[in-house]
């Protein structure tokens, strides 16, 4: 049976600890911080399992027979990689694009991980054994996994009280993990959390180095939600972004919480850590699914700028078309270089891969176009996402609702639909859930500095300079 949306919200309702306002949550799944962004997951899952979209999303586990999320599926050819590509499609649209941390995203990265599982192999058979073992768990259920591989920022590395994650134990039985983790982006919606480190590490930072993975209700895991955009979101007229599409963030704390090695995958091992996702095609996988993502993305917030443009009659300008223009330019970059990075992939053994340079352009370009489609969209909106009643409550008054009738421009739509649309441009260039998306969208894949090192490192440099010095080299002082 394909997991449902009803499994999944049965999932959840496991005994977790989430930490807002002070209080202990004791039931994420019906809260009014996270309901809504619950159901739009278990909607996801919903959608998968529509008898219609089975082929489109699903194929069939190799051990289990059942079918499952192509997110987990290896592609061993480029039609496989298109094939699992039009699957995360399809999810990302279910959300429009703004949930980052969707199932498929760590997916994705466990994918890449299991493309080289002999580099956890020459580690270790036990740790490599009990990766695969956990991929053919975590798939076979299609489980929702989120992680955490970075660390609070501020640490140095030089204290040692395990501000930061790191193996407090270990004996017989697993290692006992002790301090925080961030990002746990989705957290709160995920069933399982895969705690490591991408960021480099120094010798003497052993006990942090090391991979592993536990479900959201373990013992000691203290999950620390930020504010909830949807606990603030008056209606899904009012806020119709942030009411169900807060995917949430959180710090999670270790709080000594105990892993059994059939869950550990790296154990103190400084350059394991690393070559997990650079010398493995996993920061490729992770990242590919989330140009995936912001391609679908900025379709959306184009397809909103033209709405807008044509509730205030604005095409007729030369000006606006032209504006227009650009903005699909700009998501036609991203599109194609996901096209791109696909057609120029190659083989890691047996899978197919996306290739590097392509995904790291479209990385550099979607942080410094991301803002400046936002400030577009703002100068596309001008005036009209401020000029909007304080609430669909207002229409409830018949008194109201005729003065607000007769303020709102008589272009375009009526009155109750162009407050509708502006009232969803506001929610997705202006709200506190809007300004989070920038903040997410500039740094999810690092600062601005590491992504355009990625690109300068997997860059041909010799074939371009080698043009240069073929050219010089064709004449000389005489000539």
């Amino acid at each position: 049976m394909v997991r449902t949306g009803q499994q999944y919200l049965d999932s959840l309702r496991d005994g977790r600890q989430v930490f807002l306002d002070g209080e202990l949550v004791s039931d994420a799944v019906d809260h009014p911080a996270y309901r809504n962004a619950v159901r739009t997951t278990a909607a996801m899952y919903d959608f998968q399992a529509a008898a219609e979209n089975l082929e489109l999303m699903t194929f069939e586990s190799p051990t289990s027979g059942e079918r499952v999320n192509r997110c987990w599926q290896l592609p061993e050819s480029y039609d496989e990689l298109v094939s699992r590509r039009k699957a995360m499609e399809a999810w990302a649209e279910c959300t429009y694009g703004y949930m980052g941390r969707s199932p498929d995203h760590v997916a994705s990265s466990l994918a890449g991980m299991m493309m080289r599982l002999d580099l956890f192999k020459a580690h270790g058979e036990e740790r490599a054994k009990a990766l695969a073992d956990y991929y053919q768990y975590v798939r076979d259920n299609d489980l929702f996994v989120t992680y955490t591989i970075t660390n609070p920022q501020g640490w140095t590395g030089e204290h040692d009280e395990f501000l930061v994650a790191g193996i407090y134990d270990e004996d017989s039985t697993g290692v006992t993990i002790k301090g925080a983790k961030t990002l746990g982006t989705s957290s709160i919606l995920a069933n399982e959390v895969l705690c490591t480190t991408i960021q480099p590490l120094n010798p003497g930072a052993e006990k942090h180095a090391f991979s592993v993975a536990v479900p959201m209700n373990a013992p000691g895991l203290k999950i620390l939600s930020r504010k909830s955009y949807e606990a603030w979101a008056q209606s899904q007229f009012d806020n119709p972004l942030s009411f169900s599409l807060d995917e949430n963030d959180a710090i999670l704390y270790f709080d000594e919480v105990k892993v059994p090695w059939e869950r550990v995958f790296i154990n103190r091992d400084i350059a394991l850590c690393r070559d997990q996702f650079h010398e493995a095609p996993t920061h490729i996988f992770q990242n590919y699914q989330s140009q995936v993502r912001m391609m679908v993305k900025l379709r959306f917030l184009v397809g909103l700028a033209r709405k807008m443009a044509d509730a205030n009659d604005l095409t007729r300008i030369p000006q606006v078309v032209e504006t227009l223009g650009r903005l699909a330019a700009q998501a036609g970059v991203i599109e194609n270089l996901v096209n791109g990075m696909e057609a120029a992939g190659r083989y890691v053994g047996p899978y197919y891969v996306p290739d590097r340079h392509p995904l790291y352009t479209a990385q550099v370009m979607a942080q410094e176009m991301y803002p400046e489609i936002m400030n577009t969209l703002r100068d596309l909106a001008a005036s009209s996402p401020i000029m909007l009643p304080s609430s669909a409550r207002d229409f409830a008054n018949p008194e109201i609702a005729d003065y607000i009738a007769r303020s709102q421009s008589a272009i375009g739509p009526e009155t109750e639909e162009r407050v509708k649309l502006f009232k969803l441009a506001w929610d997705a260039i202006g709200s506190e859930f809007a300004s989070r998306h920038i903040q997410f969208e500039l740094f999810y894949a690092g600062a601005g500095y590491v992504v355009r090192n990625n690109s300068y490192r997997t860059y041909d440099w010799n074939r371009a300079t080698g043009m240069v010095d073929g050219l010089l080299g064709s004449y000389g002082l005489g000539d």
